[in-house]
């Protein structure tokens, strides 16, 4: 954990006042803070040292980018000084959809709408490149530098190592992506809801065009961990898809490992 005595000059006087709370949830490498005060907005900063695969320079350009186009936080600040790396954002209103106290039901078609929306953006005005050929060469880089975490596998992988799981990603590879606007990681805690309704995404620094199957895998992880399997029938009738593809749904399942 940092020291607020090392906070960049800018950076302090814009959250002066502020009190602070971490935030635990998320495997993002980022220390992430919700800050508060009495007048004014409740804001999100995001603390990443220098030596982290995080950037959180390329969260904030596709924050602003995906802004002209979907409900996603306001970049208020960012900078590469001092200690790593700095980014100071606004909230969205709810709460995230892992903790939303709303029926499965509601939950289940308003993030299902939300990615149907997103994935409907003109891909040809996104800057952003998550094709295989970028995700896998990050992936590999990674497995190289020691910072795929093992012991966090989804339970089948458990007591594999990165390498071999890498190995066997590479086989499986699709020959094809049907490439959209993705989120990147469209799991339940970066899905804003209030009430009935959907406020917008967060953790947005994979955002870029890929295989919808990217987002497809891991909502459907999620809907299977937190609500059980027989709901994710329900989220592609939603979604508007018929026939699903088993294998690309894995495959991305399985690169999520190296993320």
């Amino acid at each position: 954990m940092f020291s607020r005595r090392k906070l960049p000059d800018e950076l302090s006087r814009l959250i002066d006042g502020y009190r602070w709370r971490r935030i635990e949830i998320g495997e993002s490498g980022a220390e992430v803070y919700r800050l508060t005060a009495k007048e004014g907005p409740s804001l999100i900063l995001k603390h990443a040292r220098d030596n982290t695969s995080l950037s959180l320079g390329d969260e904030a350009a596709r924050l602003r980018w995906l802004s002209q186009h979907a409900n996603v936080p306001s970049v208020l600040w960012f900078a590469a000084e001092g200690d790593g790396r700095w980014l100071l954002m606004t909230t969205l209103p709810g709460t995230n959809a892992e903790d939303a106290r709303v029926p499965a039901t509601i939950k289940v078609r308003l993030v299902a709408e939300a990615l149907r929306a997103l994935h409907a953006i003109d891909r040809s005005a996104c800057p952003f490149d998550e094709r295989l050929d970028a995700k896998i060469a990050r992936a590999a880089e990674n497995v190289r530098q020691g910072r795929v975490e093992e012991a966090h596998f989804d339970e089948k992988n458990l007591g594999r190592s990165a390498a071999d799981l890498f190995s066997e990603m590479l086989s499986k590879r699709p020959t094809h992506e049907d490439l959209v606007v993705t989120h990147g990681d469209a799991c339940f805690p970066n899905f804003m809801l209030d009430g009935a309704t959907f406020t917008g995404f967060v953790d947005c620094g994979r955002a870029g065009v890929a295989d919808r199957y990217q987002d497809l895998a891991l909502i459907c992880r999620s809907i299977e961990y937190e609500l059980g399997t027989h709901w994710v029938a329900r989220f592609f009738r939603h979604y508007g898809l018929d026939t699903l593809n088993q294998a690309r749904l894995d495959f991305y399942r399985l690169l999520d490992e190296f993320s």
